[in-house]
């Protein structure tokens, strides 16, 4: 950090709280004590108003704050919105950068809109799924990915999928060229990736990627290619049926399973239709609901419900 951003940096955490010490200004900022006497005697000598109080620290006068961008109090809880969800979700570089865009953000911000954002902020909460899970694997795999992206280099990992292959195996070797990285809601973190092995782009979750390594391959992004604008072939030809008991028809629509396409009520019963690409990507879910549910179709579904069933009728 040179002069110039030192100063600044200097002005803004003194906006950013009512007082500061020397010794807490240094720690901060890494420096020494007499480096900070010299700063901010610079910095009063420049005109800006700052008050030192012998034995309680530094503070600005009432009423002064550095104006480069001013924000409303919505602008303000979005942008620290957004930097907390990034401080939650990415790994430790993005992480840190969104801790330190944070203070940045807070300390241009005039007291009034300061205390009216932070009570906003005070109701309201980024919650997230599979907490330590995200803290770990995930978190460590997307630094990863994010580096090989940027150098070019095609990743070497273990992919562990929820749907079994047809020899029974649900873990896989993989190597791939990382094209990008998409978050959804229901599924998290998915690389998006041309794989070797199917030689196709195909789409990983991150939770699931273990044993990652960035291998000596390079790669070049198709010039066609553009995250924003793709869109994954649809392949779920299978069309799955089933009757749920109407009292649960609000339950299900919040499930917002990812599979279902169409929901209707006949009768006493909530009709509801599915598409996958395999109806073993639906089992699961769909024993879940217990006996609220009934599947009609496909024929060879109901019998693999029915086997399940009795497998869990053999362990209890």
């Amino acid at each position: 950090m040179n002069k110039t951003e030192r100063l600044l940096a200097i002005v803004m955490e003194l906006q950013r709280s009512k007082l500061r010490t020397a010794n807490e200004l240094a720690e901060i900022l890494g420096v020494s004590l007499r480096t900070i006497y010299r700063d901010v005697q610079a910095l009063s000598e420049s005109g800006v108003p700052i008050r030192g109080e012998t034995g309680l620290g530094y503070s600005l006068m009432e009423g002064y704050f550095l104006p480069p961008v001013s924000f409303t109090v919505e602008e303000a809880v979005s942008l620290l919105l957004g930097a907390d969800f990034i401080e939650k979700r990415f790994d430790p570089t993005f992480r840190a950068s969104a801790y330190s865009s944070r203070r940045k953000i807070e300390a241009i911000l005039s007291r009034p809109i300061r205390e009216e954002t932070h009570r906003i902020q005070g109701s309201i909460r980024l919650l997230q799924k599979n907490e330590l899970v995200t803290k770990t694997r995930e978190k460590v795999n997307l630094g990863i990915i994010r580096e090989a992206m940027l150098e070019g280099k095609k990743i070497l990992f273990t992919y562990h999928k929820r749907i079994a292959e047809s020899d029974g195996s649900r873990i896989t070797m993989r190597t791939v060229s990382p094209y990008g990285l998409a978050h959804d809601e229901q599924n998290g973190w998915l690389l998006l990736a041309y794989c070797d092995l199917r030689e196709d782009i195909r789409h990983f979750k991150v939770s699931r990627i273990s044993d990652l390594t960035v291998t000596s391959d390079t790669f070049q992004t198709p010039e066609h290619f553009n995250l924003q604008a793709y869109q994954p072939r649809d392949t779920r030809n299978i069309r799955v049926c089933a009757l749920f008991n109407a009292e649960i028809a609000d339950k299900v629509d919040e499930a917002n399973n990812y599979y279902m396409e169409t929901a209707e009520f006949k009768g006493d019963s909530y009709h509801v239709t599915f598409r996958v690409r395999q109806p073993e990507e639906l089992l699961s879910w769909i024993l879940g609901w217990g006996a609220d549910v009934v599947v009609t179709e496909p024929e060879s579904f109901k019998i693999r419900v029915r086997e399940e069933i009795e497998k869990m009728k053999e362990r209890y």
